[in-house]
């Protein structure tokens, strides 16, 4: 009898901790189109934090990459471009390094160097809040702070749709 009461309490148990686990696994938020961004702080090299919410009023494309990224290769060139042509007009681009090591960040700049915002996540908490499962992804942010697109991964044949979708949403337009 005891036994038997021992085995159901265990079993209970166990299905609570798998309960658990499950729930525990899923994000605490979903990060969506139409949603708020998620606020995050981040450093910049000279050590000085930044939050998102000061970029308020920019349209900001959020960019999460690391020095081992292929595509991130490519994407560099890019937002240097887009930085030059629109930093008059509202753009702010802001790439977040998510290297455990800031040196590794350092050698790939050294090779692809940014005329844009460069921060650095060493402890990777803001791609857990923008769910990041690949390298790159970025987030386009409207004036108000509110997610207009996201993509993950990086390849020339993108470039003249992100460009498109960062002049709409500067206009004050869909981006889709």
């Amino acid at each position: 009898m005891v036994s038997t009461a021992l085995r159901r309490l265990q079993k209970s148990c166990a299905a609570l901790a798998a309960a658990f686990l499950i729930f525990a696994a899923q994000p605490s938020h979903a990060v969506a189109v139409g949603d708020q961004a998620p606020e995050i702080t981040v450093v910049q090299a000279d050590g000085s934090p930044i939050q998102l919410s000061a970029l308020r009023g920019k349209t900001v494309y959020l960019d999460f990459w690391a020095s081992w990224c292929g595509p991130c290769r490519q994407s560099f060139p890019w937002m240097n471009a887009m930085q030059d042509k629109y930093a008059g007009s509202g753009l702010a681009i802001v790439a977040i390094n998510v290297d455990k090591k800031r040196a590794d960040a350092e050698k790939f700049l050294a090779q692809f160097p940014a005329r844009f915002t460069i921060v650095y996540d060493e402890p990777g908490l803001t791609p857990t809040k923008y769910e990041v499962k690949k390298m790159p992804t970025s987030v386009l942010i409207d004036a108000r702070g509110k997610i207009v697109s996201a993509h993950s991964g990086f390849s020339n044949d993108m470039r003249d749709d992100l460009e498109r979708r960062i002049r709409a949403t500067m206009a004050g337009k869909p981006a889709n």
